[in-house]
C-alpha cells in the first residue's frame, strides 16, 4: 500500500514557507502523493494555487486535489485548471471529484445545493469531452492546455454511500473514501460498496481504492492537537457532533499511526493519505520514519 500525505492547508498560520518546507519534505520522502483540500468559507488558501506552486516545486510524488467540490464550479474552467495541473507535474496528477458537504461553500460562490449529484456526472462527462480536444461548443476553438495524460488524469470519486458509488461507476477510476480515524472497518465497508457499485455497473476492472485518516505526531500533546483540529473541522455540524467525532481521534503516536496503516492496509487499500492535525515539520518528518519502516 502507497502511504499519501496531505499538507496542512487547514492551519491558519499556513504560509509561504509551509509549502516551501512540506513539498521538500514530502518529495524527498518515502511518500507517494502530495494532497490538499478544498475550502470556500475558511481561513483557507485556495486549493488550486496551492497544488500549482507543489507541482512546480516537486518532482517525483503525484499531486492530488482531494476533494474538488466540482457541483460548486463552472466544468470547463476547472478542466481548464486540471489540465493545467497536468503540464505543471509533467503528468503526475491525480484528481478527486464530488459534491462536498457543505452547503455554505455553494452559497458563497453562488451555486446551486440542489442537484449537484446529477450536475457532478454531467460535469466530469463534459471535462472529458474537452480534455479530448472537443471544442466547447461548435465553431470554438478547443479549451487548452492539452493534458499530459492522455484523455485527462486520472478521476476518484469522493463518494460515500452506495448511491453515489453507483453513479461514479459509470466514470470514476475508483474511490477515495475517509475513515476520520483509521478504523479500517470504515475503509472495508466503503471498498465493499465500491466494489458492489462497479459489478453492477458491468465494469471488468476493479476500482483503485483510497482512504486516509487524520492524525498528529506533534512532539508536544499531539493527543491535544488532533483533538482540537478535528473539534474545528467538524463544527459546521454542531458542537455536538463536532465533539463526538473528535472523542473517537486515537492515531497520535507513533504506534497508532502504524498500526492505523497495517489495519488499512489488510482492507485491499492501495493507497492511504495522512491528513495531519498541525503545520509543524514534525508531522512530515516523524510520518516518514514510519512509512519508511514499513
Amino acid at each position: 500500500m502507497d502511504v499519501a500525505i496531505c499538507i496542512p492547508y487547514m492551519e491558519r498560520d499556513y504560509d509561504r514557507r509551509t509549502t516551501l518546507d512540506w513539498c521538500r519534505l514530502v518529495d524527498d520522502g518515502p511518500f507517494s502523493t502530495l494532497s490538499c483540500g478544498e475550502r470556500v468559507t475558511s481561513y483557507t488558501q485556495h486549493m488550486t494555487v496551492i497544488l500549482s506552486a507543489a507541482a512546480a516545486l516537486t518532482k517525483r510524488v503525484r499531486i492530488n486535489p482531494s476533494l474538488y467540490v466540482l457541483p460548486a464550479h463552472d466544468a470547463t474552467w476547472v478542466a481548464k485548471e486540471i489540465a493545467t495541473l497536468d503540464v505543471l507535474s509533467g503528468g503526475r496528477l491525480t484528481v478527486t471529484v464530488g459534491v462536498g458537504g457543505r452547503e455554505h461553500d455553494y452559497r458563497a460562490v453562488n451555486a446551486p445545493f440542489a442537484g449537484r449529484h446529477q450536475r457532478l456526472d454531467e460535469q466530469v462527462a463534459h471535462m472529458k469531452r474537452l480534455w479530448a480536444g472537443e471544442p466547447p461548443f461548435e465553431g470554438c476553438d478547443p479549451v487548452g492546455p492539452t493534458p499530459v495524460q492522455a484523455g485527462g488524469p486520472p478521476l476518484l470519486s469522493g463518494s460515500m454511500g452506495p448511491k453515489a458509488m453507483a453513479r461514479a461507476a459509470k466514470w470514476a477510476a475508483g474511490v477515495y473514501g475517509f475513515t476520520l480515524n483509521g478504523n479500517p472497518e470504515t475503509a472495508k465497508n466503503g471498498f465493499a460498496m465500491a466494489d458492489a457499485a462497479w459489478k453492477a455497473a458491468g465494469r471488468s476492472d476493479a476500482p483503485f481504492r483510497a482512504t486516509g485518516f487524520w492524525y498528529s505526531l506533534s512532539p508536544d500533546d499531539a493527543q491535544g492537537k488532533l483533538v482540537r483540529y478535528v473539534h474545528d473541522y467538524m463544527k459546521i455540524q454542531g458542537d455536538a457532533v463536532a465533539k463526538a467525532v473528535a472523542g473517537t481521534m486515537r492515531t497520535s503516536s507513533a504506534d497508532a499511526v502504524r498500526k492505523a496503516l497495517d489495519d488499512i492496509e489488510a482492507t485491499g487499500c492501495q493507497e492511504c493519505f495522512l491528513v495531519p492535525a498541525t503545520l509543524e515539520l514534525a508531522e512530515v518528518e516523524r510520518a516518514a520514519e514510519i512509512v519508511a519502516k514499513r
